[in-house]
């Protein structure tokens, strides 16, 4: 399987990666292995997911059951539901950038299918 950020096949490294793929150069004193904590950020991202996911679950769940005089109303509940269902969004969007970056930031597996 041929790595297509890069035309040779070869991953980009990490001092170069980013969102386009390009950066400055480095100017901190940051050591030049330092390596971000990818693996880290998708465990984390993938727990919001679930946690946003369930919350906007229940809270349209709780807003459908609602009596209109109850507290909180139904409109405060379905505004909750739905703010929960924008982060859970912006979530997935976060962890396939995650993934696509690390995808691109692996050597390929040559040998396996």
């Amino acid at each position: 399987m041929m790595n297509r950020s890069h035309p040779s096949g070869r991953p980009v490294p990490r001092s170069r990666s980013g969102i386009i793929g390009r950066h400055f150069e480095r100017t901190g004193t940051e050591p030049a292995t330092a390596q971000s904590a990818v693996g880290l950020r998708i465990i984390l991202v993938v727990a919001a997911l679930a946690l946003f996911a369930l919350a906007a679950a229940a809270l349209g769940l709780w807003a459908g059951s609602a009596s209109p005089e109850a507290s909180p109303g139904q409109t405060e509940l379905t505004g909750m539901a739905i703010a929960c269902g924008v982060l859970c969004l912006i979530a997935v969007l976060n962890l396939v950038f995650l993934l696509r970056r690390r995808a691109r930031e692996r050597p390929p597996r040559h040998g396996r299918s």
